[in-house]
């Protein structure tokens, strides 16, 4: 019983709320009452505004002062000296790496042939490694990873659209 108390409850709100039209319905629109087009000039505009009736989005206020252009933000990798720094500190790296491998070759050679020498290898630096050849293999790839530095510095330069003499210092 309480159910169908309940579902002819809802039955009789859901046809009555259809039968009674909607008094926002039956009222006219805004802007449709006269068939007259408004044209609102900036005096009208700036009359309601005084009055506080409206509020106007995107007034410029011509009273301030207009600033010059705004400061251009540093992007460093947008920099030729950037690049030129960073270049230099990597040739330089390499040169140093190849050095080092021309000289521990070079006292390898010298080991090797007992031939007179002067230093010796310094097994006391680090990464040394078990034998000679993987000694070299290690100075070797030191200087293989400053190369791919290089190389992919040269790479975003190119994305940048800085030019190619630049890191070379021309």
């Amino acid at each position: 019983m309480n159910r169908y108390l309940t579902f002819s409850l809802a039955i009789s709100v859901t046809l009555n709320t259809l039968a009674i039209p909607s008094r926002a319905a039956n009222r006219p629109h805004a802007g449709t009452d006269s068939q007259n087009p408004v044209v609102w000039t900036n005096d009208d505009l700036a009359r309601l505004h005084s009055l506080g009736l409206i509020s106007i989005v995107g007034q410029i206020d011509e009273e301030k002062p207009k600033s010059a252009s705004l400061p251009v933000r540093y992007v460093r990798k947008q920099d030729p000296e950037w690049y030129v720094e960073q270049a230099a500190r990597l040739r330089d790296e390499l040169e140093h790496r190849q050095a080092q491998l021309r000289e521990y070759r070079r006292r390898l050679e010298d080991a090797q042939s007992l031939r007179e020498t002067t230093g010796g290898i310094n097994l006391d630096e680090g990464d040394i490694g078990i034998t000679p050849e993987a000694s070299i293999e290690i100075l070797q790839q030191r200087v293989n990873e400053t190369q791919t530095e290089l190389d992919e510095l040269e790479d975003l330069a190119r994305r940048n659209d800085i030019p190619p003499g630049t890191l070379r210092g021309q």
